[in-house]
């Protein structure tokens, strides 16, 4: 039986309540809205929890249970939203550069989505964790294109396409990708990669994220920042457990999940000193 995503509940949950008309006013209206209120974070592969890409289960886990996730389930999530309200879209595959040299050979390991509208093609993106996309970007290259906190532009090259965003600026790729629009199953390849390679940076560190307006949180292990859009970031080392979770909860509004083991895991992350 097909899945019928609960629209209403989505949108409850994102705190959106504009209009829903498939265009790119609601595009960019939901996109920042997702990224705001639906948190990035990898609890599930930390735990060793398996993260099942079944549409019933993201829906649970981000809408109904109060979780975050990474970009399968983000972006799978926000798929299944767009295609119920009417728009053409499909999904993308991409090899993440982010911190890496642009040459790096990497696998395809993230999910992002175009979108078709009145003829022109159109990107979002909101399970880049860090840096999430709040907005759409026009598939275009070689133009600086504003969104909701850093400017965006794409490059192109023999058919190889570049996402990049301008950080205390500096253009930094984030990563590269084609066009070639990804069946399910290329996802389910990648999500058992990222969620169960021994070396997968999922299974060591705490990674959580949340795209707001004009300022980006971020939590690796026991460091929490913000980075304000037009300021200094501002760091603090969280000394325990219970603030870690206090974090997770009021900053991130992460509804923490019942593991017998997400103390003891979270009491072993290291301090920044220690990474």
């Amino acid at each position: 039986m097909t899945h019928v995503i609960d629209l209403n509940a989505y949108l409850r949950r994102i705190g959106h309540d504009g209009p829903l008309t498939p265009g790119l006013d609601t595009l960019r209206a939901l996109t920042t809205a997702h990224v705001a209120a639906i948190p990035f974070e990898n609890l599930d592969p930390l735990l060793r929890v398996p993260v099942s890409l079944e549409p019933e289960a993201i829906e649970r886990k981000l809408v109904r249970d109060g979780r975050g996730g990474y970009c399968f389930e983000q972006n799978g999530l926000l798929l299944e939203v767009l295609r119920t309200l009417g728009f053409q879209v499909h999904g993308l595959i991409a090899r993440v550069l982010w911190m890496k040299p642009e040459d790096a050979m990497v696998a395809q390991t993230h999910m992002l989505l175009r979108v078709e509208l009145e003829g022109e093609s159109w990107l979002v993106d909101v399970g880049f964790g860090s840096m999430a996309l709040s907005g759409a970007l026009r598939l275009q290259p070689d133009i600086e294109q504003a969104t909701g906190n850093e400017p965006f532009r794409l490059l192109e090259g023999g058919g190889d396409w570049r996402m990049q965003a301008l950080v205390r600026g500096e253009w930094k790729t984030l990563y590269r990708f084609d066009l070639q629009p990804r069946p399910s199953i290329d996802y389910v390849v990648a999500n058992h990669y990222t969620s169960t390679y021994p070396d997968s940076h999922f299974l060591h560190g705490l990674i959580a994220a949340r795209t707001l307006a004009g300022r980006r949180l971020g939590l690796r292990n026991r460091e929490f920042v913000v980075h304000p859009a037009d300021g200094e970031s501002v760091r603090r080392t969280l000394d325990g457990v219970e603030e870690i979770k206090q974090v997770l909860r009021e900053q991130f509004d992460i509804r923490l999940p019942a593991h017998p083991e997400l103390d003891r895991t979270l009491a072993a992350l290291p301090l920044p000193s220690q990474e």
